[in-house]
């Protein structure tokens, strides 16, 4: 089965971004078109919708269907085309519990974004063309590093040096073969 008949890549998609447990602090992301409007009913602070890219803002999230006040948190505005998925994203910076991190998704999945597939960043960020598929594989590699030689040969693979060098190549070979 193609992945793309397992969801709708139009949807606004939401997912917690850091590892999983309780830490200090804990990192919710949603990203897609009515990224932006799910997040205004949920923040007290500085209208998301309305704010610079790449921004970041101090306000509360609160659940609109009883008022109750779920944590003080730092939002940040990305908007598209410039962001990792192409789309609009904001990122909430949250305390690291791991009931706030279940009620906020639950909250934002109420307010009408689904839960991200694993993955699923990275393929609309592939499928927006904002990294080729060597780069997209890269990113897994960068997660799963265990080591320092590990890690460099990922985040080259990341910023595209192994894609560039295939470029080169192939012009290389059609070079030759003309």
């Amino acid at each position: 089965m193609d992945i793309s008949q397992i969801y709708d890549s139009t949807d606004t998609i939401c997912a917690i971004s850091t590892a999983p447990g309780a830490g200090a602090i804990a990192v919710a992301r949603i990203s897609g078109n009515d990224a932006m409007a799910i997040c205004d009913r949920i923040w007290h602070g500085a209208k998301l919708s309305e704010a610079a890219t790449h921004t970041a803002h101090l306000g509360t999230i609160v659940d609109p269907e009883n008022g109750e006040v779920l944590d003080q948190a730092v939002a940040t505005v990305f908007r598209a085309p410039g962001t990792f998925t192409g789309e609009d994203i904001v990122e909430f910076g949250i305390h690291g519990s791991r009931w706030i991190q279940r009620r906020l998704i639950a909250l934002l999945i109420r307010q009408g974004a689904r839960m991200a597939l694993p993955g699923e960043f990275t393929r609309r960020a592939f499928a927006s063309g904002k990294m080729d598929l060597a780069e997209a594989e890269a990113v897994a590699d960068v997660i799963a590093s265990s080591s320092a030689a590990a890690h460099r040969l990922a985040m080259n693979q990341m910023r595209g040096m192994y894609s560039r060098r295939l470029s080169e190549l192939r012009a290389e070979l059609l070079d030759l073969a003309s």
